[in-house]
């Protein structure tokens, strides 16, 4: 799943869909990992998945990520990323 993270926000949380990317906020800085390791963690909150079920795999130090998850197949993702 494509999604834009925005870092350093003034609050936490899911923005919503432009197009296929999703727009995330974390108010952790782009600094040694701690906004990626929030997104894993935002992510997993709201769509109610383990910790770990969620990981970047591509964009690390860029604002355009892609990210994997487990547990949950795309049509059921989008269904609980909707609802959010």
């Amino acid at each position: 799943m494509k999604i834009k993270v925005v870092p350093g926000a003034s609050r936490t949380g899911i923005a919503g869909w432009l197009g296929d990317c999703l727009k995330v906020r974390v108010s952790q800085p782009p600094e040694k990992g701690r906004a990626n390791a929030a997104v894993e963690a935002l992510l997993c909150a709201a769509i109610n998945l383990p910790a770990g079920s969620v990981k970047v795999v591509s964009g690390s130090t860029s604002q355009h990520k892609v990210v994997e998850v487990t547990g949950v197949d795309d049509a059921e993702l989008r269904g609980r990323l909707d609802s959010v």
